[in-house]
Formats: C-alpha cells, structure tokens, sequence
C-alpha cells in the first residue's frame, strides 16, 4: 500500500507494466503483417510498429507517471488506429473506427469490451487468490469501486489474450451479426 504512494514507484511500475502492453501490442500488429500482408494496408501498420518501437525507447526516458500514461495514450491511439485494417473477413459487420465503451457503439468493441472483462476477472481472482488487493494500483491509480492492479496487470496480456482473440473469432466466421443487438440509446450488446 505504502509503494503505490509514491510518485517515482508508482511510474516504475507503471513502466514495466506498459513495456510488455506496447511489446504484445507491436507483435499483434507484427503478426499481422507477417500473416495477412496481403490483405491489409502495409505501410500504414509498420508505421504504427515503428512508432510503438519509438514509444518503448521513449518510455525508458520517463521519469512521472504523466508522461508514462502520454505515451500510453500515444500508444493506444497507433494500434488501435490500424486495428480496423486487422480485420480481413466480414468487414461490413465488423468494422472499427476506434476504441468506445460504457456502452460501445458497434459490434467490435463490444466483443473487446467482453473479452477484457473476462481478463479483468481472471487477473482479479489470480491477484486475490495469492493475496494481493486487486484495487491497488499504479497506472490505474485508486478509486473507490476500481481494481487498480487487475487493471494494471491485465494491459500486458490485453493484445495477445483479447485482441487475439477478437481478432481470430471475426476473421474465422466464428462470430457473427446475430449475437449482438443493438438498443435504442445505440448501445451495442
């Protein structure tokens, strides 16, 4: 508890955690290139490789937790960027125009929004079964109600674990349209 009040273990921690999101995130987009090259827009994906490349040499330089959560935020804005070009089957049904939540708005991010909400609990109960409190965190910092260091820990297996996976069950047909609905404030479920 004492750890996570202080600034500088805070961003330390914070680094490490987000060393291994931008690695997992720049070999997603990696894959896909070696994968899919033919299908998807190559040089608007290696930039977002390069620039998650810039970033983790960048992230070692920070010294506040700030600036840790900047390149985050840079971060998510690249990959998620090119994250609609990963998706190379049924792209009329599933097309992504950027990350949304609380509710999402179209089909992909309520199956993102799923698949970590999943990871969220098993990094919850993983945290709780070693008896960790899962509400104290670094990146995530505490609020009431939060589970700070799921949060945390839960951002460096996010791409490999979830995005993976969303990204494998649409391009495989093994979800389609008829398992979401959508209500009448535009909500996706």
């Amino acid at each position: 508890y004492r750890r996570a009040d202080s600034p500088e273990f805070s961003a330390s921690m914070a680094k490490s955690v987000l060393v291994g999101k931008i690695s997992n995130s720049r070999t997603v987009l990696q894959r896909a290139l070696r994968d899919h090259g033919d299908k998807i827009p190559q040089p608007d994906v290696e930039r977002a490789v390069a620039t998650l490349s810039g970033a983790l040499r960048r992230l070692d330089a920070a010294k506040e937790l700030d600036a840790v959560r900047g390149l985050e935020g840079e971060t998510a804005r690249w990959y998620f960027g090119v994250f609609d070009h990963l998706i190379t089957s049924q792209k009329d049904s599933f097309r992504f125009q950027g990350r949304n939540r609380r509710p999402p708005l179209d089909n992909v991010n309520c199956l993102l929004s799923f698949l970590y909400t999943v990871l969220l609990h098993d990094v919850r109960s993983a945290l709780e079964g070693v008896g960790l409190d899962p509400a104290v965190g670094y990146l995530h910092r505490d609020r009431p109600g939060r589970p700070g260091l799921a949060l945390d820990i839960m951002e460096e297996f996010r791409p490999f674990l979830a995005d993976r996976l969303a990204l494998s069950l649409i391009n495989l047909g093994q979800v389609n349209t008829r398992g979401f609905s959508k209500s009448e404030t535009g909500g996706v479920m």
